[in-house]
Formats: structure tokens, sequence, C-alpha cells
């Protein structure tokens, strides 16, 4: 049967070429490189931001800081490396900060917005309370060469790490009739220095050569700390009782 003129232009109106179907495609391409660079340039723009923040950030020697209870101010597990400005301010892992150079920090966004906009090299007056006791002292921030620096050192002195016999993840306590915490022992090594020294698993942990511990991080960061074969005083709750136990540490 024949196919009229008009019958045929139908027909080969229906079909695309070729070249419209890679018009189609290259249209295709070029909308979603336009939707992907519009949400990955933000990103790379906020990581830029982010790297030059860290560069020109103030440090203070802790790993992060957390937002203590009824934005009381801010605390922190633990202090690191050795050396560093909240260790030569003498805080400790538990202590809460609640005013820097005489701002008041309720939140760690302020904290970590106040250290971004501190000069690195500057003196601040810490104010922070510590079982219960309002106290003061002074930090000096570093900047984040530096604070890779001492922590390098730290991980590569030759003396090594001390090994206490106890690598638990304890638990924060309150001592009775005080304000004051301490951690928990979960479980001692047998015949390694703590258990030759005679720490029983259940002992309170509140001093480790004369630091006071508040948190099982700053014990374990204490620990690694101490110099091999050294002699430390440690102090426990044991049923209510003070004891001071020394310790030959031995190395990791």
């Amino acid at each position: 049967m024949a196919v009229s003129p008009s019958g045929a232009m139908r027909k080969r109106k229906k079909r695309m070429s070729g070249m419209s179907w890679m018009f189609i495609v290259l249209i295709v391409f070029f909308v979603a490189a336009a939707g992907f660079t519009a949400i990955i340039k933000p990103i790379r723009q906020n990581v830029r931001v982010q790297i030059a923040e860290s560069r020109s950030k103030s440090y203070a020697g802790v790993p992060s800081f957390d937002t203590a209870e009824n934005g009381a101010g801010v605390t922190f597990d633990n202090v690191e490396p050795p050396g560093s400005p909240a260790d030569k301010a003498g805080l400790v892992g538990g202590d809460i900060i609640t005013t820097v150079d005489g701002q008041a920090i309720h939140s760690d966004d302020e904290m970590n917005d106040l250290m971004v906009r501190t000069p690195i090299g500057k003196t601040l007056d810490v104010v922070y309370l510590r079982d219960g006791e309002t106290k003061t002292t002074k930090l000096t921030t570093i900047s984040r060469g530096e604070l890779d620096s001492l922590t390098s050192a730290y991980r590569s002195r030759p003396e090594g790490r001390g090994q206490f016999g106890y690598d638990g993840e304890g638990e924060r306590v309150a001592i009775a009739g005080t304000k004051m915490f301490g951690v928990k022992l979960d479980e001692i090594q047998q015949s390694r220095p703590a258990d030759l020294a005679g720490v029983k698993t259940g002992d309170v942990v509140i001093e480790f050569d004369g630091i006071p511990i508040r948190t099982p991080e700053e014990l374990l960061s204490r620990v690694r700390r101490a110099l091999p074969y050294s002699t430390i005083n440690l102090v426990v709750m044991r049923d209510g009782e003070r004891l001071e136990i020394p310790v030959k540490m031995g190395k990791q």
C-alpha cells in the first residue's frame, strides 16, 4: 500500500536524529555540572575558611571543649600534651572554665569563637571551678604549629611512656561527703605496677603524682606521661578511707 508524502513526513518528525540526542546530552551535562559547582563551591570556601582559622586560631592544649551542665561554663576531658598552655596553667580534666579574659563563657561555641579571636601568644586571665571552688590562673595561648611540635616531641620522647597496669575506661564517681569526683578503677592487670603496689579494682583514684584526677581521660593521660621506672604517689579512696600508695611505674 502506498504511503502518502504527508504520512512519510509525520513519521520522520517522530524520529530524532543523532545530533539532537547529542545536543540533549550536552544540555543535561552542563546543567548537572552547574549544579555540582553550585554545591561544591560553598564547601570549598568553607574548607578554606576552616584552614585559615586553624592557622590563625589560638590553642589552649586540650583535645576539645564541651558545654558544662546548665551552661555553667565549658569543661574538657584532659590536658595534653605536656607543656601545653592548659598544662602550664595547672588545669586538669573536669575543671569548668567560667570566665576568660573578663568574658563569661556559657558554651563550647563561645569558647571556640573566643579562641579564634584571641591573638596567638596572648596571656588570658582564666576563672574556673574545681570541686565546687572558684580558682584563677593565667593561660598563654600558642599556635597550631607550636601545639603540633609539643605533641610530636612528647610522642617521640626517648624515655618512652609509663606503664601502670590499668587501661580500662573507668567511671567518674562522686566522693561521698565532698564536692569532689574521682575515677573508679574497673580493672587492674595482674602482675603489673598497680597490682604489685596493692591497688585494687574498685579503688577510686583522686590524685596521681600530685595531680588531681577527676576524669578517666585525665588518669590515662597522666599514666602515659609518667616517666618509666619512676615512683609516683597514688591517692585513692577505698571503703571511705583515703589511702596513699607508692607505685613504681613500668614502661610501655
